[in-house]
C-alpha cells in the first residue's frame, strides 16, 4: 500500500500487484491496481491519474506492457474515470466487477 500525497497532507492510498497468477492456471499473469482510493474532496484534482500512471511506470519497469484493474459499474463508481484513462472492459468480470486493461505499449 501506498499514501498519495499533496506535500503533508494525505489525499489518497492505492495498493498494486505484480505479476500475480490471475486465474490460478499458472498461464495468466498480470500487473495492475488493485484498489485506488482519492479522498471525495480532492476528486478530480489529478491525483488519481498520478496514481495509475506511476503504477504503469512500474509495471514498465518491470517489463510489463499491460495495466489490469477492476471497478464497480454504476453512477457512483469510477466507471467513468478508468475509460478516460485509456482502460477498456476486457468482457470479464470479477465478482461483481468490471476488468478493465490499459495497454502500456
Amino acid at each position: 500500500m501506498a499514501y498519495i500525497r499533496d506535500g503533508d497532507e494525505a489525499v489518497g492510498f492505492l495498493m498494486a500487484f505484480f505479476d500475480i497468477d490471475w486465474t490460478g492456471g499458472g498461464t495468466d499473469f498480470r500487473s495492475g491496481l488493485w484498489r485506488l482510493n482519492i479522498a471525495d474532496k480532492k476528486q478530480g484534482g489529478g491525483y488519481g491519474r498520478f496514481a495509475v500512471e506511476s503504477v504503469a511506470a512500474e509495471i514498465r519497469r518491470r517489463g510489463g506492457t499491460r495495466l489490469t484493474t477492476t471497478w464497480h459499474p454504476g453512477a457512483d463508481g469510477p466507471a467513468g474515470f478508468y475509460p478516460a484513462l485509456g482502460f477498456r472492459p476486457t468482457g470479464e468480470t470479477s465478482g461483481d466487477q468490471t476488468v478493465g486493461v490499459l495497454e502500456l505499449g
